[in-house]
């Protein structure tokens, strides 16, 4: 038995998001392949076996949000096989909250990454593939932070997962978060139009800012419950941007709860005496029409027990 004799997959197609813009596609195969000799990745490419949006590729091929990369079916040394508990993937399996032919919409818990990567072994979408093997064919349709819960879509079909991509560059794609934030206004609805940057830091930790010179960006809050130094509110994203809420909720002097890298170090120690340990924010709800169908589908995730639990006792 050589070290490469099992395959990691068959041909599998990668949907490319915000975090990957501007890479270029030998890193981001390096990173996605862990295991694999780099001179077998090279030669992939060289062969056009790696191919971007159905096209040949070079190593200095950058990619853009959107793009849809195809993986070659691909050699893993033996001790890199992906080993998932059978507790996550029961996990896996009680969270899901719809699924036809096309679509596998999953509940994401909070602290659970959507994908592999990072020093994490493995995620949501390895999870589910080891929990479902007989689908053949499983992407992200778009992703979460990993303290974020609530409706993930997987796409079951190639097909639906370029008319996804489709629906979100288009901006068809509703989604609904609950959010607590730290401070206090007497708005009943906050429309936050900023533009957002990401930015790397050497040690490859991303940090978002508000920037002239960053993508346009609107987030609405629409303010549900008042307490006495926190608000519960649903935003509404008109766009996607990484760490959108919890940026722009900044930008207006309000925090996300639980939040460690933009909010208040104060504020959270406070809630975490009343018992959150997590981020309180809560994807609840998902919708959208395809394109060749006027039906709107809808998604919705409940607020977790735990969450509703402060909730009571911020009262």
């Amino acid at each position: 038995m050589t070290d490469f004799e099992k395959k990691t997959h068959k041909v599998r197609y990668l949907e490319i998001f915000d975090d990957s813009k501007g890479q270029r596609i030998d890193n981001f195969l390096i990173k996605q392949l862990k295991g694999v000799p780099k001179s077998l990745i090279y030669k992939k490419i060289r062969k056009g076996e790696v191919r971007i949006n159905g096209n040949r590729s070079k190593p200095t091929s950058k990619l853009d949000v959107g793009d849809i990369v195809r993986l070659p079916p691909i050699y893993l040394k033996t001790n890199t096989k992906i080993d998932v508990s059978e507790n996550l993937k029961e996990l896996v399996k009680s969270s899901i909250i719809y699924e036809d032919e096309k679509l596998l919409v999953l509940d994401k818990p909070s602290g659970v990454a959507v994908h592999g990567g990072s020093g994490i072994d493995h995620g949501i979408i390895e999870s589910t593939r080891k929990a479902r093997p007989e689908l053949t064919y499983l992407e992200l349709a778009h992703r979460l932070d990993k303290d974020t819960s609530g409706c993930l879509i997987l796409a079951k079909k190639r097909s639906a997962l370029r008319e996804l991509n489709e629906l979100q560059k288009n901006k068809m794609i509703q989604k609904r978060y609950f959010v607590l934030m730290c401070g206090s206004t007497n708005k009943e609805k906050i429309r936050v139009n900023k533009p957002l940057k990401k930015n790397i830091l050497k040690s490859g930790e991303r940090i978002v800012t508000v920037d002239d010179e960053g993508k346009e960006s609107i987030t609405e809050f629409y303010i549900i419950s008042r307490y006495k130094n926190h608000l519960f509110a649903e935003a509404l994203l008109k766009t996607g941007r990484t760490h959108q809420i919890r940026v722009h909720a900044k930008s207006i002097g309000l925090h996300v709860a639980g939040d460690r890298k933009y909010g208040s170090s104060e504020c959270n120690e406070f809630l975490k005496n009343m018992g959150l340990n997590r981020l309180f924010l809560h994807a609840h709800k998902l919708s959208f029409s395809w394109l060749d169908d006027n039906k709107v589908l809808s998604f919705e995730a409940n607020l977790p027990i735990k969450l509703k639990n402060l909730l009571d006792k911020l009262k």
